[in-house]
């Protein structure tokens, strides 16, 4: 810290170069918070997946149903722990684009199922008692401002007119990533109010078994105990599911890493050119410093200095700005409800900012580290 006041008034003998050069490190990382975000949130339900559970669906397709009967004989399939079902509703509240999901579900079994799901007990059971009553994600209720005892009307889409409900409880997760941008309803409530063709029928199983270890076999042993069968179907781990229908949008990964190596080498030649021009503007100064006493290595640890410094000013302003931006929460209407910089992401973020900033300036801090003091000194 001793001579920070030195580093910092090389720094700024160009002001309006190194506040670009800033900017540049800025905009690159608040690009990089948000591509992590949008990496994040289209990953989420991978991160949040139990290693325990299984989906069951359908052979044909995901938005074919399957029979609630089926209930009892997968509790029958050995490792098989727990059973629940649910059923996508598909209603629309004010607008279209307010989307969130919302799942008809199998009161009796879906928290045991799904324990990462927090409801108080009264209001689970103010739920229980009312067959209009719905629980609801805390995102919802802070994107919505909604309460319990609000009664809440949706379109029907899937299942027509319009359905009214009350918000008896309000569900959060226990970890970050769980998505708390659900919708719950009962099953009997929609299995009663729907027309003919949707009686005892469910849109797909979550099965809980014993022993994660044997995900692989169940699976197979539930798929081989509906074969040949009028409702035949596909059962994956929850990971593989939530892993298939994110490859849905592309691969998003490969996306943001394309993206974020062009960024980064990109401010690589900015800095590096930048670093480049100041020492050769200043290379009489630099040889006064070598002439007056300081060292070789000296000179290469003030460029190099210098250059990091660009890089982490810059840096900390791009990635402040994306966490501010995400604390906001979803700015998409629901397409993304997981919208979260983490800590994780933030620090390898600065991390390669820095690792930038010390490339760039390497060139530059050698060449002023192996300048003649004789011939610098001559120079016009």
């Amino acid at each position: 810290m001793k001579y920070f006041a030195l580093i910092l008034s090389n720094l700024f003998r160009k002001k309006i170069r190194t506040v670009l050069t800033i900017g540049s490190f800025a905009v690159a990382l608040f690009l990089f918070g948000l591509l992590a975000v949008v990496r994040g949130a289209f990953n989420q339900g991978i991160a949040a997946a139990g290693v325990d559970r299984l989906m069951v669906m359908n052979k044909v397709s995901i938005i074919q149903p399957l029979p609630v009967s089926y209930t009892e004989r997968l509790l029958r399939i050995p490792g098989v722990k727990e059973v629940s079902h649910a059923n996508w509703f598909g209603g629309v509240y004010q607008d279209e684009r307010n989307f969130f999901p919302q799942y008809a579900i199998d009161d009796d079994s879906y928290r045991s199922v799904y324990p990462e799901y927090v409801v108080p007990d009264d209001q689970w059971q103010a739920y229980m008692s009312d067959r209009e009553g719905a629980v609801v994600g805390e995102d919802l209720v802070n994107r919505f401002h909604w309460k319990v005892g609000d009664r809440i009307p949706l379109k029907g889409t899937i299942f027509q007119g319009t359905w009214e409900f009350n918000i008896r409880g309000i569900y959060r997760g226990k970890k970050v990533q769980d998505d708390t941008t659900q919708f719950w309803l009962h099953y009997k409530y929609l299995e009663e109010r729907a027309n003919a063709y949707w009686k005892g029928l469910v849109g797909w199983y979550m099965v809980k078994v014993d022993n994660p270890d044997d995900s692989v076999r169940v699976a197979k042993e539930i798929d081989e105990t509906f074969a040949n069968s009028p409702w035949e179907t596909k059962t994956d781990t929850e990971k593989a599911f939530m892993t298939s229908w994110a490859k849905q949008a592309g691969n998003i990964q490969l996306l943001i890493l394309s993206i974020g190596a062009v960024v980064f080498f990109t401010l690589l030649l900015v800095t590096g050119n930048t670093m480049a021009i100041a020492v050769r503007e200043r290379v009489r100064d630099l040889a006064v410093l070598k002439a007056v006493g300081f060292s070789d290595v000296f000179v290469l640890v003030l460029v190099l200095a210098e250059s990091v410094l660009i890089a982490a000013i810059g840096g900390a302003l791009g990635l402040g700005a994306a966490k501010v931006l995400t604390l906001h929460g979803d700015p998409t209407r629901g397409m993304l409800p997981f919208f979260y910089l983490s800590a994780p992401t933030i620090i390898c973020g600065f991390a390669v900012t820095v690792a930038v900033g010390v490339v760039a300036g390497l060139l530059p801090a050698l060449s002023a580290m192996n300048l003649n003091v004789v011939d610098a000194l001559r120079r016009v």
